[in-house]
């Protein structure tokens, strides 16, 4: 970013202490479309797993367990982890240098899973991709934030969104179709060895490195102008960032807790083992008699227990090191229940748009051609249309009622439960079609309400390390927990996918609680934000 741009950017906002402007600038409009193309290619390369499922289960002996574990965990972690440094990061630095760089890690990834050999180097390489994608979505939060006013930014953010499932849906479009020409041409592999899903993998990962460049053409908005409350630059950014790396990465975690006193790292080496057990004690019991299920379970607890205690050692360094932070979001009753209230609608959605490809595969038997056009396309069509209805009926709400937002949460959680049981139990072909389409958009309705919220609850400095936070409940719970459940259901259940998708809406209840509480609070929490942050000792208020 040239100092020239920088300079431009600035002219277009603001001043700190202004009113953000009645009119959106034409250029934000234009940024905002480029960031929603990052976010399909983000979806295609997560999303893809899906229609692919099946074959690479076949070619390497997995079973749905492991799948769950493959696009879920194994990909989920690592987002969230990473997601905490990187947020930090996008709170300091360039954050479109920052998204370019990540856009292009996660397609090289991307690409590199169509050479993997085994399910153990496709887990590196998800691993890979989950690192890269980390990097997207905070900075990206935090850019809409300073392109649009708050009258619009839950609108904003849900366009957005709306990439989440447009790439969703052109992933097994584009994923069958490939999947099918290449597999016809080449019936016992092609150039290179590669089959038919290896194929996809490169073909969907490589066109990211030219998106990366587009984005760096981008001008960056001044932070926190649109609010009024413009932050000033920080003068080392990456000694932040390097310092948040090393309170999430074992063991580095347990020179930072010894930095904080004995006191903290008995604390901290008490969490770790507790987790750990807890992790060795799941693997037992649910590994008992599994046989070859064993290895998925494993690494399904190890990875999620590496995640949740990473998250604590970050916490409790945050707590010390930025109280003000801390108190906004981990310290909030109200942004805690926000994201719990998401999570679970996530936990059930993430379940359905991975495993619904491979259940009509498996109970249609539909070409993936078909396959693709038949879910793909309305599917992309359904998220759209509900992520952007619902931002835009959020902010409606917003404006009559202090919890207006929320209340769409609560909306995206219950009413697509019905279109769930019609899907995974009608031997109908159409009428399974019918039933993604509105479990897909009654869904998707929630996403942009509960992001706006969270983004609500901050002040505009904290905004990517919130989204950051927003992210690890999404991921750690809803991707990491969801897809797994019900392919770990569904492996002890003679594979039985309906049955394993339809055990997450056991989550349900706990999401009602969060929800109803998350109405009560948000609207005190935003009243009260900025006399809380002073009270923690925030230095710009």
């Amino acid at each position: 970013m040239t100092q020239s741009t920088d300079v431009a950017a600035e002219t277009q906002a603001p001043a700190a202490g202004q009113a953000a402007p009645d009119t959106v600038p034409p250029y934000s409009w234009y940024a905002l479309s480029v960031l929603v193309l990052v976010y399909v290619l983000n979806f295609i390369d997560r999303q893809i797993l899906s229609i692919l499922a099946n074959d690479i289960k076949a070619d390497f002996g997995l079973s749905d367990e492991y799948l769950g574990f493959l696009y879920g965990t194994a990909f989920a972690v690592f987002y969230a982890l990473f997601g905490i440094p990187l947020g930090r990061l996008a709170d300091s630095w360039k954050r479109l240098r920052l998204m370019s760089f990540g856009l292009a890690l996660w397609s090289m990834m991307t690409a590199l899973s169509g050479f993997t050999k085994n399910g153990t180097q496709l887990t590196l390489a998800r691993v890979g991709v989950g690192v890269g994608e980390a990097s997207a979505s905070p900075a990206a939060y935090s850019l809409i934030s300073d392109y649009f006013p708050p009258r619009l930014r839950a609108t904003a953010l849900s366009i957005y969104s709306s990439g989440l499932y447009i790439g969703g849906g052109l992933s097994l479009l584009i994923g069958g179709l490939i999947v099918e020409k290449w597999n016809a041409a080449y019936p016992g592999g092609g150039p290179l060895g590669l089959v038919g899903w290896q194929a996809a993998f490169v073909a969907v990962g490589l066109p990211g490195l030219l998106l990366a460049v587009w984005v760096l053409t981008l001008r960056e908005p001044v932070r926190g102008a649109m609010d009024g409350i413009e932050s000033k630059p920080v003068e080392k950014p990456f000694a932040g960032f390097f310092q948040e790396l090393f309170t999430v990465i074992p063991p580095f975690t347990f020179i930072g807790a010894a930095r904080r006193g004995m006191g903290a790292l008995a604390v901290n080496v008490a969490v770790a083992a507790s987790i750990f057990a807890a992790g060795y004690v799941l693997t037992s019991l649910l590994g008992s008699g599994a046989g070859r299920f064993i290895s998925a379970i494993s690494d399904q607890w190890l990875f999620l227990g590496v995640g949740l205690y990473s998250v604590f050692c970050w916490g409790t360094e945050l707590r010390g090191r930025d109280a003000a932070t801390f108190k906004l979001i981990w310290g909030s009753p109200a942004f805690l229940t926000t994201v719990l209230a998401y999570s679970t609608v996530a936990f059930m959605a993430y379940s359905v748009s991975y495993w619904g490809a491979p259940y009509a595969e498996r109970t249609f038997d539909i070409p993936k051609s078909e396959l693709g056009f038949w879910i793909g396309g309305p599917g992309a069509a359904a998220g759209f249309l509900g992520v952007i209805l619902g931002g835009a009926i959020a902010d409606a709400l917003q404006k009559r009622f202090p919890s207006g937002r929320v209340w769409v949460i609560l909306f995206g959680m219950v009413m697509p439960l019905p279109a769930m049981l019609i899907m995974f139990t009608t031997d109908n072909q159409p009428v399974f079609y019918i039933a993604n389409f509105f479990a897909g958009t009654l869904a998707a309705t929630a996403l942009g309400a509960a992001a706006a919220t969270t983004q609500t609850l901050v002040l505009p400095r904290m905004r990517a390390t919130a989204t950051a936070t927003f992210f690890i409940g999404t991921t750690l719970l809803g991707l990491g927990l969801g897809p797994y459940l019900a392919g770990y259901v569904s492996a002890r259940n003679g594979d039985d996918l309906g049955i394993g998708v339809l055990a997450t809406i056991g989550i349900v209840p706990i999401g009602l609680i969060a929800v109803l509480a998350a109405i009560k609070l948000v609207p005190a929490a935003i009243d009260t934000m900025r006399e809380r942050a002073k009270a923690a000792g925030e230095p710009n208020l």
